[in-house]
């Protein structure tokens, strides 16, 4: 299924000529010097080097000598609605939340994010038509509710979202049923939950896993009515399995062990993406690990209060560090990068996501900042982690209007301070950010 292409708003706004920058198109393209991109409305009308592109009368033209323009970042696994400050539960899926989320997640540059389920309809398809139809903070994307386990995951005691947020069924006839429901909803996909939730750590006690015959209910169901489902594993088994009975979308990375010929050959077969999460099982130990990261401007950008407050309280610090999570993280960290490399090098189709806004630690934004660090500590280069973020991104959602700066396309792109070929961490010198054509507030943080 094709997700929808948001109408463009008209705008009266006077054409924009951005000229002298440097520029990453979002494909194998190399970077260009000197290269000058014009925005009409919310679309980008021509791009150049820079004397080449003619602009009409009235064009407002902006010196971007010494930057770099990229397309803007897309997420296609985040969250929505379930953190606010340190607290999680359904009291935080409502429109303000959400809201302050998608702007800060523009702010860092991501234009686009899917919210990949534990939402509540009819508030969620409200807001993801808004933000499809104005310019203010992220796009919106993503799934109504998803289909967990009874008992199982997602953990009702770590995510208490309501039971309007999530279906449990236990039996094939509440599957197709819950699946019938989403798609009347106007879910973008399905997802569902498979997995024990025991983390990498042995002597947790697994959760009760979903059945086949549940996970086959829900593809044969969602496919008929041409909505894809994107599934969260942690297993290699379990990964197996669910690309075998269908799966478009591998929505985490396998963590436990290293990925097989098998798996390759089943996710190159039957044409999934794969979506690795790095920064995920980072998020649990990195905060109490590097308290040094809370005099770091881009992560202060992001922080609440509460956030702040934990992570410079030692004693929070020393039970994180102390936990047999922690291990299990730096273990899962070092396999996910290793599977992530391999998937890359034999041509699985990669795309991006963090898991943001899931968890607390899972900071909008910095999140994603974080995940093209690790995907470029995984072996990638810069601009291929960058490639991942934009273009294949958007063809993951089936998103042909956004992801690369080409005529006729969305005028979502953030200009960097530097150049992330050079050094990935350009991307958290963020001097604006575009969306629809439209200038976000900015920079990220103030120069």
């Amino acid at each position: 299924m094709a997700i929808g292409q948001p109408a463009q708003a008209a705008t009266a706004s006077a054409p924009v000529l951005l000229e002298h920058v440097r520029l990453f198109d979002g494909t194998d393209t190399p970077e260009q010097e000197d290269m000058a991109v014009l925005v009409e409305g919310q679309s980008i009308a021509a791009v150049g080097h820079n004397g080449a592109v003619k602009a009409p009368k009235g064009t407002k033209r902006i010196n971007l000598s010494g930057k770099t323009l990229i397309p803007g970042l897309i997420s296609n696994h985040s969250h929505v609605g379930v953190v606010s400050g340190t607290k999680v539960g359904a009291e935080n899926f409502t429109a303000p939340v959400i809201k302050a989320a998608l702007d800060q997640y523009e702010r860092y540059g991501v234009t686009t994010v899917t919210a990949l389920g534990l939402t509540k309809s009819p508030l969620f398809d409200d807001l993801r038509k808004a933000q499809h139809a104005n310019t203010d903070g992220a796009d919106l994307f993503g799934v109504d509710q998803g289909i967990g386990v009874p008992g199982g995951m997602p953990p009702e005691g770590m995510v208490k979202v309501g039971k309007d947020q999530i279906f449990r069924p236990s039996t094939v006839e509440e599957a197709r049923q819950a699946v019938d429901t989403m798609v009347s909803e106007g879910t973008d996909l399905v997802k569902l939950w498979v997995d024990d939730f025991r983390n990498g750590v042995k002597s947790a006690k697994p959760l009760p896993v979903m059945k086949p015959e549940v996970w086959q209910a829900v593809m044969a169901e969602a496919h008929a009515k041409n909505v894809r489902v994107a599934v969260h594993i942690h297993d290699l088994a379990y990964a197996k399995k669910l690309v075998s009975a269908g799966a478009d979308i591998i929505a985490h990375g396998v963590r436990d062990e290293p990925v097989d010929d098998e798996l390759i050959s089943l996710m190159k077969s039957h044409n999934v993406w794969y979506v690795p999460t790095i920064s995920l099982d980072e998020a649990t130990y990195l905060f109490a690990e590097q308290p040094a990261l809370l005099n770091d401007p881009v992560l202060k950008a992001g922080l609440s209060e509460d956030l702040t407050r934990q992570f410079s309280d030692a004693a929070w610090r020393d039970k994180i560090v102390k936990s047999p999570l922690d291990a299990a993280s730096h273990k899962a960290v070092a396999m996910n990068e290793q599977n992530l490399l391999a998937l890359y090098k034999a041509g699985v189709k990669i795309g991006f996501g963090t898991d943001s806004g899931a968890a607390p630690v899972r900071i909008p934004g910095f999140a994603e900042h974080r995940e093209l660090r690790l995907l470029v500590e995984a072996g990638l280069t810069p601009l291929q982690a960058l490639r991942l973020a934009t273009s294949q991104a958007a063809a993951l959602l089936n998103l042909s209007d956004r992801g690369v700066i080409a005529p006729g396309k969305r005028a979502d792109f953030v200009v960097l301070e530097a150049d992330p070929a050079q050094n990935i961490a350009a991307v958290d010198q963020i001097s604006a950010v575009w969306r629809g054509g439209v200038r976000a507030d900015g920079p990220l943080v103030p120069r």
